[in-house]
């Protein structure tokens, strides 16, 4: 068993390289073993400013672009839609797509822990304004949404820090420097 990245590049803004999605990889095992998650499947999307605002409309009612959006499978929220399956479980043959082959060559299922959308146009500006590299942007973005995914958020100033110094501490052991 493992995290599993699924990832999928939506915009054509500024492509997503193998080497880039390497580094997303050592990411989320970074992330993980930070915060003793050792199994599931995290989908990630690169979208466009125009999608993200779309899905930010949809489903928080904030009619403007955000830079990341995260959607838990596992725990639904005070007012987040139901997004699990609703209210009927699986069949075997939607299982089937779940998936993957474990370094035995036997097929092993990972627990959905939910989607991470982010906005690389959002993302690229962001990086300009802070003065560091969109690689590091895109970085920052992808472990803040994987800590909303397993439960973190920043609703106070005292949650903002420890989640914010979290980030941090992943995206340097991970190389991702301002």
């Amino acid at each position: 068993m493992a995290l599993i990245l699924a990832w999928n590049d939506e915009q054509d803004i500024l492509p997503i390289s193998p080497k880039f999605a390497e580094k997303l990889e050592e990411l989320l095992k970074l992330a993980g073993e930070e915060e003793g998650v050792e199994d599931g499947e995290v989908a990630l999307t690169f979208v466009d400013d125009e999608t993200i605002h779309e899905l930010n409309r949809t489903y928080r009612n904030i009619d403007r672009p955000t830079d990341v959006l995260s959607f838990a499978m596992l725990e639904q929220g005070e007012d987040e839609p139901a997004i699990l399956y609703g209210e009927e479980e699986p069949d075997e043959d939607s299982a089937e797509s779940d998936a993957h082959v474990d370094g035995n060559g036997e097929e092993s299922f990972e627990e959905p822990l939910g989607d991470i959308v982010i906005s690389v146009p959002r993302a690229a500006a962001q990086a300009e304004e802070y003065g560091h590299s969109v690689e590091r942007e895109l970085g920052f973005l992808f472990v803040h949404g994987f800590l909303h995914l397993i439960g973190y958020d920043h609703d106070n100033e005292e949650a903002e820090q420890e989640m914010f110094a979290k980030q941090e501490q992943i995206l340097q052991k991970a190389g991702l420097t301002r």
